[in-house]
């Protein structure tokens, strides 16, 4: 008899620990869904409404192509490794869409992460040559004073190779010193093609000091997020035998990054002026090895913020909080750029 009741309370005993662990995990999964709700992933460019490709051109393919493959093919991992977080696409298909458009997508779906994919391009190397001399005459004077002038004027041969760039870089927004608009030029030309460009961003010029003052009320809040995130992401392509060119801040405009409530990420998947790049890129292998190291770095992300809420109380300076006056910054901020909402400056 004292044997059975022994072996009744194990029993018990036992079920109850399994309870609790069940419990304990069900509950530490609860709070990872609260951590990161909505991820938005943006396909950099696409194909404008006149057909052309908008974005860099490689030998034999263009970028807004494989911005969208490589989003593609994040979007299914993510569904399938995180069926809890919602996912957008402010670019679903191969279409253009207005990066006004693709702020705001972000904003209204209160994202908690926004992902924009890119590829790199870098101009070709200028070469030259001394081919020989041209005799070039000139005169000096006039009448029984004029006198004739030679002189041997080096001829050169000029010609460009591709330039060997090879590698991935993740930008963020944040205080740059150097003065260098390449890339923000070219991420943000879609905009200025825009027809409408005045009347979805008045007078805004996304390299005013203006405008970058603004911006830096959304960086004080997500900088730290922004950059833990593109940290885990140049870690994981090196695991893969990338080329880490690091993590960049960018301090002239990048809009989708400027607009946007939320930690905020581009990332420079190669470059598709390099051929062996290109042809990476273009490659399913690629495409995939590319987005399972994203979907890693997101996985890693969500566990360094949830040490981040655990060790702050829950109370991470980082966290949307409308009682916060950084916030309420920022929301003005947003609002004003918001075509809906904006004035011209």
């Amino acid at each position: 008899m004292i044997k059975r009741i022994l072996l009744f309370f194990l029993i018990v005993s036992f079920s109850l620990t399994i309870f609790s662990f069940i419990t304990h995990t069900h509950l530490q999964e609860i709070n990872r869904q609260k951590v990161i709700k909505t991820i938005i992933i943006d396909a950099g460019h696409g194909i404008m409404e006149n057909g052309g490709h908008n974005g860099a051109k490689g030998s034999y393919s263009y970028e807004d192509e494989i911005c969208l493959a490589v989003s593609k093919e994040l979007v299914m991992i993510l569904h399938k490794e995180m069926p809890e977080i919602k996912i957008v696409e402010s670019r679903p298909t191969e279409k253009i869409v207005a990066l006004h458009n693709r702020a705001e997508i972000a904003n209204e779906n209160k994202g908690d992460l926004f992902i924009c994919i890119h590829v790199n391009a870098a101009v070709p190397i200028r070469h030259s040559e001394l081919t020989g001399y041209k005799t070039v005459v000139s005169y000096t004077g006039k009448g029984k004073k004029k006198k004739k002038i030679t002189r041997k004027v080096p001829q050169y041969r000029y010609w460009t190779t591709p330039n060997p760039a090879k590698g991935t870089e993740t930008y963020i927004w944040g205080a740059h010193k150097n003065d260098d608009k390449e890339v923000a030029m070219r991420e943000n030309a879609p905009m200025l093609q825009e027809e409408d460009f005045k009347e979805n961003y008045g007078e805004i010029d996304p390299n005013s000091p203006e405008f970058i003052a603004l911006s830096l009320l959304k960086t004080k809040q997500y900088f730290k997020r922004s950059a833990t995130l593109a940290g885990f992401v140049q870690d994981e392509f090196a695991k893969i035998g990338r080329i880490d060119r690091d993590v960049r801040q960018r301090g002239v405009g990048i809009w989708v990054l400027q607009a946007t409530a939320m930690p905020s990420i581009l990332v420079e998947t190669g470059y598709i002026t390099n051929r062996s790049e290109e042809d990476y890129l273009n490659s399913k292998e690629g495409q995939q090895e590319l987005a399972e190291s994203i979907s890693r770095s997101v996985k890693m992300f969500i566990t360094w913020l949830e040490k981040q809420q655990v060790q702050s109380g829950n109370n991470d300076s980082n966290t949307k909080n409308e009682n916060d006056p950084i916030f309420n910054d920022t929301k003005a901020f947003l609002l004003r750029t918001d075509k809906k909402e904006k004035k011209a400056y």
